[in-house]
């Protein structure tokens, strides 16, 4: 889930991991470690905290060799609190293996009580310390460390991103995926292993995806391949696209700000050559191959997770409205467990920004064993659902650094409706109405603008309820799942408890809850449902409610009802969450600030969560 680096080669080892460490930070952890190999020995620092406290330890405690081969990780939690003795990297019985890993070994208590009646001793209370004795065990009877993490992970249940160095063979880095993102990046003279593009870009874009049940040995002259069934594998070399600066606050104070207002670019990027003007239609290469399955599919089936999910059921408005496509969502964490009756004529599409999300990528394979067609929707090239996707479509939101998904939410509305116009325009909309909505989407992007060129009022807002405890947002139709996104990212940053609900369900058990003391934010544009939100907006004045409204700039009915207004531009119903969202992200930002925290890295949060 977290940050994992490894560096060989004739460069000094401890400040590239020290960089790639920072670079990803974003992804969230509570501890960190750093491993080096020099004159045959392992030398490791690891405590409780941040990168920063660890190179406060580096420099300030004892200092670590100029070595050229080492790894270092960032911690997310799993088994075991955080503190300095659960922090990676983990050691074998003599201090001669160290591993590092992202995932969770699903067997390690039977391992560990197997290691423990050989003699192991253990100091942590992590599942990743079995691994490094159960390598240290196989070790023994064979002379390579590749060889033996190979056994190894043949023995693991699980998900793993894994990094093993051993003082015995100070020349090379080991490392293993099982649904844990693992890149390898090829320079000349030198080689990296990470989990994130963003630890690699500053030293070559030459790139390698380890796949599912590979092993690499990594050296300074080259990169060997083979599965665990010990057969040698040619990998192809991509490229990554993105340049360092995109994961850069360029001058903003937090990622997220940055992210928040590139979304008229994002947005942009999304629809980017995709959109047929004149024939008031939607070009989508990834899905040619998909198309006619989508088309005749009886029903379509959305599995995705957090942010994710509440674009699918933005999704779910879109088709059913425009393509007349029966669509269910499904929480992807959800999905396997419950035996879902899926047929060979069934899609079922896929919403990921890291397109690694593990119980996204575990509906995928659910689907894919019942024969039904998987589709991917997701930001990152070359992820696993990208990968293992029967057909998909690229969001092109770039990289996003900030914890709380804000580019990548409205990149994905924004492809969400690049799909509902392809298939309208198939299911017999007329190129009329197709070029209708294409020209609304194009200038979705200059309103993006407008709204983020005026933010002073939300900013005003923020600091009158930055005391809150509780907040409750309200919506109907395609602005519902927009409302949960708004409570969503305000609870992740902001740490105020928040709902969303569908507006005419408050008066179903909310409304109890309505006093002076609790904010209700109403999304409230002109669309079939205005007059309705009108009647809600009254029940909450009723009963002493302060009501926040984001509205249309015409609207003069609201105006006399809100306590706070929030504008932004008019847009038909199927563009309107794309809009109407931005003032929500805004707005959980400035209060999170007003409060102190920490919006880019929130706590307990990690941005791709490749563990159930």
């Amino acid at each position: 889930m977290c940050g994992i680096v490894g560096y060989v080669g004739k460069k000094s080892a401890l400040p590239i991991l020290m960089e790639g460490l920072k670079r990803m930070e974003y992804r969230g952890y509570d501890s960190a470690g750093i491993a080096l190999i020099q004159n045959g020995k392992l030398h490791i620092q690891k405590q409780k905290g941040k990168v920063e406290d660890l190179l406060k330890l580096i420099n300030h405690g004892t200092p670590l060799p100029d070595a050229h081969i080492g790894m270092g990780h960032t911690r997310w939690a799993t088994h075991g609190e955080p503190n300095d003795v659960n922090a990676h990297p983990h050691t074998d019985c003599h201090n001669e293996i160290a591993v590092i890993h992202n995932g969770i070994i699903e067997n390690y208590l039977a391992l560990k009580t197997k290691l423990l009646q050989k003699g192991h001793q253990f100091r942590s209370a992590t599942d990743t310390e079995v691994v490094a004795h159960l390598i240290e065990e196989i070790y023994k009877s064979t002379p390579h460390l590749f060889e033996a993490v190979r056994l190894a992970m043949k023995e693991v249940t699980g998900t793993y991103g894994l990094v093993v160095l051993s003082s015995h063979e100070p020349d090379k880095i080991i490392a293993a995926r099982m649904g844990s993102p693992l890149i390898l990046g090829i320079g000349e003279g030198e080689n990296i292993v990470a989990a994130d593009a963003a630890a690699i870009i500053e030293h070559t874009r030459q790139v390698v995806y380890m796949g599912d049940g590979e092993v690499a040995e990594i050296t300074a002259d080259g990169v060997t391949t083979k599965t665990l069934k010990d057969v040698e594998i040619t990998k192809m070399v991509e490229e990554l696209t993105f340049d360092l600066d995109e994961i850069e606050k360029g001058g903003y104070t937090h990622f997220m700000l940055k992210e928040i207002h590139e979304q008229s670019e994002s947005i942009q990027n999304a629809m980017r050559g995709r959109l047929l003007e004149e024939e008031g239609d939607v070009k989508l290469g990834g899905l040619d191959g998909v198309l006619e399955k989508i088309l005749n599919a009886p029903r379509l089936i959305f599995a995705a997770c957090g942010t994710s999910w509440h674009a699918a059921l933005i999704g779910e408005y879109m088709l059913e409205q425009y393509a007349h496509i029966s669509v269910e969502v499904e929480y992807a964490s959800e999905f396997r467990y419950r035996n879902p009756i899926l047929s060979k004529n069934d899609v079922v599409l896929l919403i990921s920004q890291s397109g690694e999300t593990a119980d996204t990528l575990a509906a995928l394979r659910e689907a894919k064993s019942q024969g039904a067609t998987a589709v991917g929707i997701c930001n990152v090239v070359g992820s696993s659902i990208a990968r293992e996707s029967d057909g998909g479509v690229y969001i092109h939101a770039g990289p996003e650094i900030g914890v709380a998904s804000t580019k990548a939410f409205t990149s994905q509305l924004t492809v969400l409706a690049l799909i509902t116009i392809l298939l309208a325009r198939r299911k017999g909309m007329s190129r009329e109405e197709g070029r209708a909505l294409v020209w609304e989407l194009k200038r979705v992007p200059g309103k993006v603008k407008s709204i983020l060129s005026n933010t002073g009022q939300i900013e005003y807002i923020a600091g009158e309820f930055k005391g809150m405890r509780n907040f409750l947002y309200l919506g109907r139709g395609y602005n519902f799942p927009a409302a949960l996104e708004g409570a969503l990212k305000l609870k992740e940053i902001s740490y105020i408890h928040a709902e969303g609900y569908p507006a005419a369900e408050m008066k179903h058990g909310p409304i109890a809850l309505i006093d002076e003391q609790m904010p209700v934010v109403f999304i409230a544009p002109n669309d079939r449902t205005h007059e309705k939100i009108m009647s809600n907006i009254q029940e909450v004045k009723a009963r002493n409610g302060r009501v926040i409204a984001i509205v249309n700039e015409e609207d003069k009915n609201i105006t006399q009802m809100a306590d706070y207004l929030i504008c932004v531009p008019q847009t038909t119903d199927l563009f309107s969450p794309i809009l109407s969202v931005i003032p929500l992200q805004l707005l959980a930002y400035y209060i999170a600030v007003s409060r102190g925290c920490n919006v880019d890295q929130p706590r307990n949060l990690a941005k791709s969560v490749t563990v159930e």
